[in-house]
């Protein structure tokens, strides 16, 4: 029977779904507490051998996620991972692929991204601080604002979460220069680039959103220069990974006044240490990494996943196969 590893948290979800596959999978639960449960017994991470592995998002922290890589890593039977994450730059998934497991992804994530990116965008355009500020000084001050109706947005990775930004951002109005591998075109996009044309764009960009996953060529794809390109009075928003920033460069384009705004929901370390001037910078929206925290993602990862176990039980294909380039190192 092909033995399936899944997180505590994640089973309590979609025990209902995989009751009618009980003859065909057999469950090992790995509890906060590092715990893997298999048949009433308890197994340590050597022994639970599983054939299938689900890291959901919510199985990513402390010793249960750390019971459940282990286990997937010293498996010698292991066939298919699916995770909930949405970057691979963590040398885990490199590593379970060189195993030989198929690696599948999830999106779920996508709609609460772009969500909270059109939000921040939308908050600083409109100066909504300022306006609560003045409400709570009590003074009639008319504040004129920026309209994204007109604006350029430059979405440098145009996968799930870079297509879910651009369609919001068009419902506003916003032109859409998108950027991915294969350049090409897309119905959401005026226009379709390659990542080596992205610097050649900046100076026409209002917003620039970084969407893309970390690896060789992203790595520190927005440095000195890049923030040199980019447009007075724009906007520069981070979701992707802390690595597609150089730091020290942005800090010191924030000081100089271009970008005039930025987002950030990631950085190179996390947790963001204490005396990091993000903290207190003046030109700086900070959010602890949790842009994906939205209402649904959970819902829609676990009906993902439930639906390529579906797929992997009727052998068919598996929606999202992961993309070696994007693996870490």
């Amino acid at each position: 029977m092909t033995r399936l590893l899944i997180s505590e948290a994640a089973f309590r979800r979609v025990a209902a779904a995989l009751e009618p596959l009980k003859n065909r999978i057999e469950l090992a639960v790995v509890h906060p507490d590092g715990r893997i449960i298999c048949n009433g017994e308890t197994l340590d991470a050597d022994a639970a051998q599983p054939d299938w592995g689900w890291m959901s998002a919510d199985a990513a922290f402390g010793a249960g996620a750390r019971n459940l890589f282990v286990a997937m890593l010293k498996s010698n039977r292991l066939s298919w991972v699916h995770t909930g994450a949405a970057g691979l730059d963590n040398p885990v998934w490199g590593q379970l692929v060189a195993k030989g497991a198929l690696l599948t992804t999830s999106h779920g994530q996508a709609i609460s991204i772009a969500e909270f990116v059109l939000g921040e965008v939308l908050g600083h355009f409109q100066r909504l601080y300022e306006r609560r500020a003045e409400q709570a000084a009590h003074r009639w001050t008319r504040l004129p604002f920026r309209e994204v109706a007109g604006s350029t947005w430059l979405i440098v990775g145009f996968g799930a979460i870079g297509q879910g930004v651009a369609e919001r951002a068009r419902g506003f109005g916003a032109e859409i220069v998108g950027v991915r591998r294969a350049g090409g075109e897309h119905p959401l996009a005026s226009r379709m680039a390659r990542l080596d044309e992205v610097r050649a764009l900046l100076p026409e960009a209002d917003v620039v959103v970084l969407s893309a996953p970390l690896n060789e060529a992203t790595r520190n794809l927005a440095d000195a220069a890049f923030f040199a390109a980019m447009k007075p009075g724009s906007v520069l928003v981070n979701v992707g990974r802390g690595g597609l920033v150089d730091e020290a460069a942005l800090l010191a384009a924030l000081d100089a006044g271009i970008p005039e705004f930025a987002i950030l929901d990631v950085f190179e370390t996390e947790p963001l240490p204490a005396e990091s001037r993000f903290w207190s910078h003046p030109k700086v929206a900070l959010n602890p990494h949790a842009s994906a925290f939205g209402s649904g993602q959970a819902r829609r990862n676990d009906a993902l996943f439930l639906e390529n176990l579906r797929r992997r039980l009727a052998g068919e294909p598996l929606l999202y196969e992961a993309d070696p380039r994007d693996l870490g190192k």
